[in-house]
Protein backbone atom coordinates (compact mmCIF):
# COMPACT_ATOMS: atom_id res chain seq x y z
CA UNK A 1 0.00 0.00 0.00
CA UNK A 2 1.03 3.56 -0.61
CA UNK A 3 0.17 6.86 1.03
CA UNK A 4 -1.27 9.84 -0.82
CA UNK A 5 -1.79 13.42 0.34
CA UNK A 6 -4.56 15.68 -0.93
CA UNK A 7 -3.07 19.12 -1.53
CA UNK A 8 -5.31 22.17 -1.77
CA UNK A 9 -3.62 25.51 -2.45
CA UNK A 10 -0.26 24.14 -1.26
CA UNK A 11 -1.57 22.71 2.02
CA UNK A 12 -2.22 19.05 2.85
CA UNK A 13 -5.87 18.57 3.78
CA UNK A 14 -6.04 14.77 3.87
CA UNK A 15 -3.79 11.70 3.80
CA UNK A 16 -4.98 8.25 2.75
CA UNK A 17 -3.59 4.76 2.25
CA UNK A 18 -4.37 3.29 -1.18
CA UNK A 19 -2.93 1.40 -4.09
CA UNK A 20 -1.89 3.56 -7.04
CA UNK A 21 -4.52 1.77 -9.14
CA UNK A 22 -7.21 3.22 -6.86
CA UNK A 23 -6.79 6.59 -8.58
CA UNK A 24 -7.58 5.06 -11.99
CA UNK A 25 -11.24 4.72 -10.98
CA UNK A 26 -11.52 7.14 -8.04
CA UNK A 27 -13.62 10.20 -8.83
CA UNK A 28 -12.85 13.21 -6.65
CA UNK A 29 -14.73 16.34 -7.63
CA UNK A 30 -13.42 18.47 -4.77
CA UNK A 31 -10.53 20.90 -5.39
CA UNK A 32 -6.98 19.68 -4.92
CA UNK A 33 -4.44 17.20 -6.18
CA UNK A 34 -3.45 13.78 -4.81
CA UNK A 35 0.32 13.40 -4.43
CA UNK A 36 2.19 10.28 -3.31
CA UNK A 37 4.05 10.53 0.00
CA UNK A 38 6.32 8.05 1.78
CA UNK A 39 5.65 6.99 5.35
CA UNK A 40 9.37 6.18 5.68
CA UNK A 41 10.71 9.55 4.53
CA UNK A 42 11.69 11.76 7.46
CA UNK A 43 13.92 14.84 7.27
CA UNK A 44 14.70 14.02 3.63
CA UNK A 45 16.06 10.58 4.49
CA UNK A 46 14.69 7.08 3.95
CA UNK A 47 16.16 4.04 5.76
CA UNK A 48 16.19 1.82 2.67
CA UNK A 49 15.59 3.90 -0.45
CA UNK A 50 15.77 7.33 -1.96
CA UNK A 51 13.67 9.76 0.11
CA UNK A 52 10.38 10.80 -1.45
CA UNK A 53 9.34 14.45 -1.23
CA UNK A 54 11.27 15.53 1.86
CA UNK A 55 8.93 14.26 4.57
CA UNK A 56 5.89 12.10 5.04
CA UNK A 57 2.95 14.45 4.53
CA UNK A 58 0.66 15.30 7.42
CA UNK A 59 -2.51 17.34 7.56
CA UNK A 60 -1.53 21.01 7.65
CA UNK A 61 1.86 20.38 6.01
CA UNK A 62 2.96 22.52 3.07
CA UNK A 63 3.59 21.03 -0.34
CA UNK A 64 6.26 23.03 -2.18
CA UNK A 65 5.68 22.20 -5.85
CA UNK A 66 8.85 23.98 -6.95
CA UNK A 67 11.01 21.62 -4.88
CA UNK A 68 8.48 18.74 -4.88
CA UNK A 69 8.60 18.33 -1.08
CA UNK A 70 6.34 18.27 1.96
CA UNK A 71 7.30 20.03 5.17
CA UNK A 72 5.53 20.64 8.49
CA UNK A 73 4.21 23.95 9.79
CA UNK A 74 6.81 26.10 11.53
CA UNK A 75 6.79 25.45 15.29
CA UNK A 76 7.73 29.08 15.96
CA UNK A 77 7.82 32.23 13.81
CA UNK A 78 11.57 32.70 14.31
CA UNK A 79 12.58 29.23 13.12
CA UNK A 80 14.12 28.75 9.68
CA UNK A 81 13.34 26.06 7.12
CA UNK A 82 16.36 23.87 6.37
CA UNK A 83 16.27 23.17 2.63
CA UNK A 84 18.45 20.07 3.00
CA UNK A 85 16.23 18.25 5.50
CA UNK A 86 12.97 20.16 4.94
CA UNK A 87 12.59 20.54 8.70
CA UNK A 88 12.55 23.65 10.89
CA UNK A 89 15.64 24.74 12.81
CA UNK A 90 15.91 27.18 15.68
CA UNK A 91 17.89 30.33 14.86
CA UNK A 92 20.18 29.44 17.79
CA UNK A 93 21.59 25.96 18.42
CA UNK A 94 20.27 24.24 21.54
CA UNK A 95 22.97 23.83 24.23
CA UNK A 96 24.44 20.36 24.53
CA UNK A 97 25.35 20.40 28.21
CA UNK A 98 23.06 17.56 29.25
CA UNK A 99 20.24 19.76 30.54
CA UNK A 100 16.71 19.78 29.14
CA UNK A 101 15.73 22.92 27.24
CA UNK A 102 12.60 24.48 25.84
CA UNK A 103 12.35 27.18 23.20
CA UNK A 104 11.34 30.68 24.35
CA UNK A 105 9.97 32.54 21.34
CA UNK A 106 9.77 35.86 23.21
CA UNK A 107 13.53 35.97 23.72
CA UNK A 108 14.35 33.68 20.77
CA UNK A 109 16.56 31.59 22.98
CA UNK A 110 16.69 28.22 24.73
CA UNK A 111 15.67 28.16 28.40
CA UNK A 112 16.72 25.39 30.75
CA UNK A 113 13.81 23.40 32.16
CA UNK A 114 14.00 23.27 35.96
CA UNK A 115 14.45 19.77 37.33
CA UNK A 116 13.30 18.47 40.71
CA UNK A 117 16.83 19.14 42.02
CA UNK A 118 16.95 22.75 40.82
CA UNK A 119 13.30 23.79 41.21
CA UNK A 120 12.51 26.19 43.99
CA UNK A 121 10.43 24.09 46.36
CA UNK A 122 9.46 25.63 49.69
Amino acid sequence: MSHFAKVVNGTVSQVIVAEAEFFQTFVDTSPGTWIKTSYNTIANTHPENTPLRGNYAGIGYTYDSTHDVFYPPAPFASWVLDHDTWTWKAPVEMPTDGKTYTWDETTTSWKAVPTANTANTK
